[in-house]
């Protein structure tokens, strides 16, 4: 008889959530912090969570190792904000309640208001330099677009409907200029083309010679895209 799997098993903690939506068993693993957290329907007895993370266990470890490198990345940022590939310097002054940009200083709130204010500003931002990007690439492949929404997508960095409308994740302002460049110029693609056939990518590949290397960058980097 096979023996009982116990917590000890498990060399990392986890939480459990239940749910009335959940059909199944979910294992998650936040990109950011590394807390892993186990969804189980509402009626699934509770050892079946322990079962989940010890099958998963492999999967679970590649999942936090992933989030202490970006741990690591968000050290060595110091007191630095990506914006485009250029390091912007964080300056708190008492009193400031919204991001304010002198140069490469951003004026920020002090203490914990500084995050949530910078995110707000970040997704101002984003929509000054992904518009004339999209309209240019809009032209680019003869397709119009319908609406353009900056969005918070955990899992997604960009898409595009089939009625056109378009939407683009803010946190690519974190990321290296042409890596929000390639993100625009794909959804302008699907405007055109809705799947990823050849034809597609033949159209992405006219539209963005060499955009092999900033799709890359995004696949081995995007989990450091965060404040």
């Amino acid at each position: 008889m096979a023996a009982a799997v116990t917590e000890a098993a498990v060399p990392f903690s986890y939480a459990v959530r239940r749910s009335d939506r959940a059909r199944r068993v979910r294992v998650a693993v936040d990109p950011r912090t590394g807390e892993v957290e186990v969804v189980l329907p509402r009626r699934v007895p509770q050892r079946e969570a322990l079962a989940a993370v010890v099958e998963l266990r492999p999967w679970i470890e590649r999942r936090r190792a992933e989030a202490a490198a970006v741990q690591a990345r968000l050290r060595e940022r110091g007191d630095t904000v990506p914006y485009l590939g250029r390091a912007l310097r964080l300056r708190p002054e008492p009193g400031r309640t919204r991001v304010h940009r002198r140069g490469d200083v951003l004026l920020v709130p002090p203490g914990e208001a500084a995050r949530p204010a910078l995110e707000r500003w970040y997704r101002r931002q984003a929509r000054a330099e992904v518009q004339p990007r999209l309209d240019a690439a809009a032209r680019a492949v003869g397709r119009p677009y319908t609406r353009l929404s900056i969005r918070d997508q955990r899992t997604r960095w960009g898409s595009c409907a089939a009625g056109g409308a378009i939407s683009i994740n803010w946190r690519l302002l974190l990321a290296p200029e042409e890596v929000l460049e390639y993100v625009v110029r794909h959804e302008a693609c699907h405007l055109a083309v809705m799947n990823h056939s050849p034809r597609f990518w033949e159209l992405m590949a006219r539209v963005m010679p060499g955009y092999e290397a900033p799709r890359r960058w995004l696949r081995e980097h995007g989990a450091t895209l965060v404040l």
